[in-house]
């Protein structure tokens, strides 16, 4: 049982203990190096694609590259959000979070998981425009415009954030305290409610799940349409850039989408499934991201050794 303060009512938790991943006493030094090793590997793998997309005056005003430093940026956070918890748990460390810390972190990962979500809808949009649409994409698509949209995936993804934090943590908490999940998430956090969540998860069902499962539909539509475009390019070669950029992208957004979806629209589960589940699209797919966009794109490649020549150069000069 974690601290709790008595009032007049009943018994309130004021923090929680996160439980962790399951897992063998035996492996837990192995668990702590491969987590602690991918959440380095990720911070810089995703620095580094959002400098070079920064530094590159040939990727920096381009809407497809200034999605995909936005991405960068969003996984780095949605990392240090969930991943430096996960770390703890395999140390001797305290495994206790505040309520508040339990609150923000529900938030700040909704936040950042929904305008993720979003932006990869925005990202297939891109690309739909650029190769069914190639000659009125430059008016259909530039950066003033990417931009707005992007700043309306933020705002969007606030606000969901701040419902589901609101509706989660509006609720008694008079114990047990004890979360079976690896963070604090809707489902795993709604089972220790001392009231009737049926709204709650309706509204995750609704506002997660269903929303999660229509941009995912929205996506491969646009697939659907720029598989049958690209069919119709005569060139092997355009062909061949064309399904290698697009196949990327379509990786990386089933790797999210399809374990999101199995967790919100099951939203009442107690399966053990669902931790090891979670893990893909808060642990590995911000680690994909970057290994994907950086070997598979040919554009991001050309502008590192473009970055590493300058330096070199500059260097000899010195």
């Amino acid at each position: 049982m974690g601290k709790t303060r008595n009032t007049s009512l009943d018994t309130v938790v004021t923090d929680f203990i996160l439980l962790g991943l399951s897992h063998p006493p035996r492996l837990r030094t192995l668990l702590f190096l491969v987590f602690f090793i991918i959440y380095i590997l990720t911070q810089l793998g995703n620095l580094l694609i959002l400098l070079t997309v920064w530094a590159d005056p040939k990727l920096h005003t381009r809407p497809m590259y200034i999605l995909l430093g936005v991405l960068s940026f969003l996984d780095m956070w949605l990392s240090s959000v969930i991943v430096p918890r996960i770390i703890l748990n395999f140390t001797p460390a305290s495994k206790r979070i505040p309520f508040g810390g339990c609150a923000a972190q529900l938030y700040f990962f909704h936040f950042l998981g929904s305008t993720q979500c979003f932006l990869y809808t925005l990202m297939a949009y891109d690309r739909y425009l650029a190769i069914c649409q190639p000659l009125r994409y430059p008016a259909l698509m530039n950066g003033r415009l990417c931009t707005i949209l992007v700043a309306g995936a933020c705002v969007a993804g606030s606000i969901h954030g701040s419902i589901q934090a609101t509706l989660t943590f509006r609720l008694p908490y008079c114990g047990p305290n004890q979360v079976d999940y690896f963070f604090c998430d809707i489902p795993a956090v709604l089972r220790l409610a001392c009231a009737d969540t049926t709204v709650n998860e309706l509204v995750t069902f609704v506002d997660i799940g269903v929303v999660a499962a229509s941009c995912f539909t929205l996506i491969l539509l646009s697939y659907a349409n720029i598989v049958h475009a690209i069919l119709q390019i005569r060139t092997a070669d355009g062909r061949r850039r064309a399904f290698s950029t697009c196949g990327s992208h379509l990786t990386v957004v089933t790797v999210y989408y399809v374990p999101c979806i199995f967790i919100y629209l099951r939203a009442g589960s107690k399966s053990p499934l669902d931790g090891a589940v979670a893990v893909f699209y808060t642990v590995v797919t911000p680690l994909l991201n970057p290994l994907i966009y950086t070997l598979r794109n040919q554009e991001v490649k050309s502008a590192l050794k473009r970055i590493a020549a300058g330096r070199g150069a500059g260097s000899e000069n010195k």
